[in-house]
């Protein structure tokens, strides 16, 4: 009877918890690393990927879907993004006898930059600078019923800017329900909740932070006005998905699998991910579109899956226009992933 209220509570509840902060305003959120998608797999698929969850990649869309396979897991994936910058992740999954447990770990880096003068903006000092974010979290997920699962992940978040940086937390909880009809399954997800953030900076080296805030008066008694200001807070960028998937169509060996998406996210429009993947033998072809995007749309992708006596290898790639900020076809999103099945 728990289980019952527990599912209950879940489906009503977890939509329930953006209302206040329904209207997406543009330049609000920090951390935007934690928007970039994961799995070429989920990519291909135009990021439609919150009801088709059902692997080691469901760490980053849906815990819940790390309820659904019968083995270990691990996952590889390598994105090479624009303007130089490179994304990793990984993600290992044990099964135990009360659900799955799972960690990952994302690593968003970039080449080493001059710093230029800040007068001018043309000329280096001969100083370099880089930045870099990190989030590492912990996954448990399991199945109330054999048509309903639960997922939550807690992460550990960290962003360098050069010598400064700022720490955090954030939630991510999902549920799956198949209908039993056609393999169609609704899928719900809510990414990155947790308390705003905000960069400690001593802007006057004096030991101590924002103690002279902008209010004209010297509030630190040193003869100096609003010299230490204080910084203001920043969202992390949580997101909303709400997500259906089925089998549209399936015969011998092949299958064709559909899926569409809504996402609402804290600080942006509402967006729409439709995405299509056709599997044929141990190859798959993948295709999606996201739409009211800036820049993304078409994604493109395929899969070839490898079984051995002691493992089943899985390698995706995924290609992602990026419309008018699109340079050519090489200097656009490419993934790869890899994953282990054991």
């Amino acid at each position: 009877m728990k289980k019952y209220i527990i599912t209950l509570l879940i489906v009503v509840l977890l939509p329930g918890l953006l209302i206040a902060e329904i209207f997406p305003k543009t330049g609000t959120a920090g951390l935007q690393f934690l928007k970039l998608g994961v799995d070429a797999r989920a990519i291909g698929m135009g990021e439609a990927y919150t009801a088709v969850s059902d692997d080691i990649s469901s760490v980053y869309w849906n815990p819940a879907g790390l309820a659904l396979k019968s083995q270990n897991q691990l996952l590889f994936s390598h994105t090479q993004y624009v303007a130089g910058i490179m994304h990793e992740y990984f993600a290992a999954s044990k099964l135990l006898s009360f659900g799955a447990l799972a960690f990952s770990a994302s690593v968003l880096h970039m080449d080493w930059m001059d710093v230029y003068e800040e007068e001018s903006f043309d000329q280096p000092t001969g100083e370099q600078f880089t930045c870099s974010d990190i989030a590492m979290g912990l996954t448990y997920a399991s199945s109330f019923t054999d048509k309903f699962s639960f997922g939550a992940t807690i992460k550990y978040l960290r962003q360098n800017l050069d010598e400064y940086d700022v720490n955090g937390i954030g939630v991510d909880l999902g549920s799956l329900y198949n209908t039993g009809w056609k393999n169609f399954t609704i899928g719900m997800s809510l990414r990155n909740f947790g308390p705003n953030l905000k960069y400690e900076l001593d802007d006057d080296n004096d030991g101590s932070f924002d103690e002279d805030p902008f209010d004209l008066l010297d509030n630190d008694g040193d003869g100096l006005i609003d010299e230490d200001i204080a910084e203001l807070e920043f969202k992390i960028p949580m997101n909303f998905s709400l997500g259906v998937a089925a089998d549209l169509y399936e015969r011998d060996n092949s299958k064709l699998i559909g899926a569409f998406q809504l996402d609402n996210c804290v600080d942006r429009t509402e967006t729409y991910n439709l995405g299509f993947e056709y599997q044929i033998g141990v190859f798959s072809a993948r295709s999606g579109y996201q739409f009211n995007y800036d820049a993304a749309g078409l994604s493109l992708g395929f899969g070839l899956t490898i079984p051995t006596n002691s493992v089943i290898v899985q390698f995706d790639y995924s290609y992602t226009s990026f419309g008018y900020l699109q340079e050519d076809f090489i200097n656009t999103p490419h993934r790869i992933s890899i994953k282990l099945l054991y």
